[in-house]
């Protein structure tokens, strides 16, 4: 299972097959972007989120048989809060610098750790654990805390054939649709104000979507009282 949700950040961004949600419209009014090339679309919108101080990621998404649920908000270079369902099991995390606190119950700490963690894994359940954010065993849920990544490798990946449908509406947002063809998919971009990501969407049993949101908006981060720290447990 780590090795699928460690890989699944890039399954989404390179492997979407689809459009799903988004209606057309014909207008191309608003921030220029529907009129632009589908290249220069997608260098702009990479480049507004990367230039964003924090934003909201959500969705689903399932691949080799894992279904995992993303609800995280991200201050970058500071940290993360929310949770990561793996399996029906919600994973509580928060993400203070190098330090990652994570809440689970012992079939997700079980996942999450393998059998190196299988023995100690019913004792820590439902508890703060405190590990570093370069912790082998959580490296696949700590990658959902930093999108940026994700958004370069859209920009790396993205085929010869990308185009640029024009202005959908996407869940009541004005957006201009990205579809890189069968072997890619579909990213929606605002198609007013800044031209921000606000959707990765995937049809198919190796599908899902992941939208963005709240770009530029303050993120508490607080630790939570009591974790147990353990990488002084040897774990």
């Amino acid at each position: 299972m780590r090795n699928v949700l460690a890989g699944m950040l890039l399954v989404v961004a390179l492997a979407l097959a689809g459009c799903g949600g988004g209606s057309s419209s014909p207008s191309t009014s608003g921030n220029g972007e529907a009129a632009k090339p589908a290249q220069q679309v997608l260098t702009d919108t990479v480049n507004a989120a990367d230039a964003a101080t924090s934003l909201h990621l959500s969705g689903n998404i399932s691949g080799g048989g894992e279904q995992i649920g993303v609800d995280l908000r991200v201050a970058k270079n500071k940290g993360a809060t929310g949770t990561v369902t793996l399996n029906g099991s919600t994973v509580q995390l928060i993400i203070i610098g190098s330090d990652a606190y994570i809440k689970a119950d012992a079939k997700a700490l079980q996942a999450l750790a393998g059998t190196q963690g299988a023995a100690v894994a019913p004792a820590l359940a439902n508890q703060w654990l405190k590990a570093p954010t370069n912790d082998a065993k959580f490296q696949g849920i700590l990658a959902f805390s930093n999108p940026q990544s994700l958004f370069d490798q859209l920009k790396s990946g993205a085929g010869a054939n990308l185009k640029n449908n024009g202005v959908m509406t996407y869940k009541g947002q004005s957006a201009v649709a990205l579809d890189d063809g069968a072997a890619n998919g579909t990213l929606y971009v605002a198609a007013t104000g800044t031209p921000f990501p606000v959707a990765l969407v995937k049809t198919g049993t190796a599908g899902g979507a992941l939208t963005f949101s709240d770009w530029n908006k303050a993120v508490t981060l607080t630790a939570p009282s009591g974790a147990i720290d353990i990488s002084k447990l040897g774990g």
